[in-house]
């Protein structure tokens, strides 16, 4: 099995081509987190075999510090390479012996065409050590970068260039979803929208503007891994959207979306509650025997979006 860091995924693959059928685990995903560097165990191990254990703090602060997963790891080759200098020399100095291993005319771009405020100050927060929130894109490709300078921060990351610090709150929307906390749903939903979207990724015809929310909606509630998440599901006298059915708390959630081609996000939240009720979309929730249901209505346009409730209680 080859294993490959710091780089992009390569072109969206196609049943029409040599290769396809990937599968692709980013920095995030634990599977083998702890195979893609070196564990500070093995760390010491390794300093220890070498004689170089006194050496252990300055290559902790200089080398530690990517996660993959929950795990941190050191730079594998970094590590490799300032041992063997020590061994020669004890008195080395430590150095960023990757930095000229690839080229970073990407990055270079990016920062170039960085010319936004907000985006300079945000690098310089990162530079001074600091903690920034970001919203990342792990399926971006090298032919999509460049569609938007937001994407800096999933080719910063998916690189190696950043990592992450903490676990982001991405269960925040699901917590708010089930609560019936629909101002809360309103403002984590916009939140992921203004950092993660491009404006042109909205360029295309109306049925198909709705499939591109509808596919980051069910993004959002694959992190649920214990809800029931059905798309398309036929119910009552049509297809919903999007049905929900949380077991352990014996609840259903209905979902219809609607992108508002004229912007009046509160019209097209009513339209989609109206759905939801003259086709009877709860229909096949009531028939597993589930009594609490709410549903909800959304409407985005461009970066923008409004969340309405319906119904809170029991039927």
């Amino acid at each position: 099995m080859k294993k490959q860091t710091g780089c992009m995924r390569i072109s969206k693959e196609s049943i029409f081509t040599g290769l396809n059928n990937l599968r692709v685990l980013s920095a995030a995903d634990v599977e083998f987190d702890e195979y893609f560097g070196f564990t500070d165990g093995e760390v010491k191990e390794l300093l220890e075999y070498y004689g170089l254990s006194r050496d252990y703090e300055t290559i902790k602060e200089w080398y530690d510090g990517y996660q993959f997963g929950n795990v941190e790891v050191y730079c594998p080759w970094d590590v490799i390479c300032h041992c063997s200098k020590l061994c020669a020399d004890s008195g080395a100095h430590p150095r960023n012996y990757w930095s000229n291993t690839s080229s970073n005319d990407a990055v270079r771009r990016f920062i170039q065409e960085a010319d936004n405020g907000t985006t300079k100050r945000e690098i310089e927060k990162l530079v001074a050590g600091e903690v920034i929130k970001k919203g990342i894109h792990q399926e971006l490709t090298y032919k999509d970068m460049y569609n938007s300078i937001d994407h800096i921060w999933s080719v910063l990351f998916t690189t190696g260039y950043l990592t992450q610090r903490g676990k982001p709150e991405r269960k925040a929307f699901g917590n708010a979803l089930k609560k019936g906390d629909a101002e809360g749903v309103e403002k984590r939903l916009a939140e992921y929208l203004r950092q993660t979207i491009s404006i042109r990724d909205t360029f295309v015809q109306k049925p198909m503007k709705e499939n591109f929310y509808h596919g980051i909606l069910l993004g959002l509630l694959g992190y649920q891994d214990t809800w029931g998440i059905s798309s398309n599901k036929e119910s009552g006298d049509g297809y919903s959207d999007i049905l929900v059915e949380i077991d352990d708390e014996e609840m259903g959630i209905v979902i219809e979306l609607k992108y508002a081609e004229d912007g009046n996000l509160e019209a097209g939240c009513k339209k989609a509650l109206e759905q939801i009720e003259r086709n009877r979309y709860e229909e096949s929730l009531c028939e597993e025997g589930i009594e609490h249901i709410l549903k909800y209505g959304i409407a985005c346009y461009k970066k923008r979006c409004s969340v309405m409730l319906a119904d809170v209680g029991f039927r």
